[in-house]
């Protein structure tokens, strides 16, 4: 019975390993994807002759260096805030597929430059 016992044990350790390495880099990707939106609105905010085709650019380049798929119809960039204090909002819409052998699954993101 103990024989039983740790393996099946082991054997969950090993499933949730395994589904460690194919969630965990999606999430982190998205993590640092995420720091970034907030580094290029901050940027664009402080800069008015940026465009908004430009900060769209700007985001479909790191999802690019984070390996993330992304559209320009997936970028929302909208400039909130005062003529005195201008202010750009930057959000995407993605999802990456997970496949687990025998499981598959999406994960769904939707990164934001931070509260409109």
């Amino acid at each position: 019975m103990d024989t039983v016992k740790l393996v099946l044990g082991l054997a969950a350790i090993a499933a949730m390993i395994y589904c460690g390495v194919a969630i965990i880099p999606a999430e982190m990707s998205n993590y640092s994807f995420q720091d970034d939106l907030r580094n290029i609105a901050m940027m664009a905010g402080g800069n008015p002759r940026q465009t908004d085709q430009d900060i769209q650019q700007a985001v479909l380049h790191k999802a690019q260096e984070h390996s993330i798929t992304l559209a320009p119809e997936q970028v929302t960039v909208q400039r909130i805030g005062t003529p005195g204090a201008p202010a750009v909002y930057v959000a995407a819409d993605y999802s990456v597929p997970v496949d687990l052998a025998v499981y598959s699954f999406t994960l769904h993101f939707t990164p934001s430059s931070g509260n409109k």
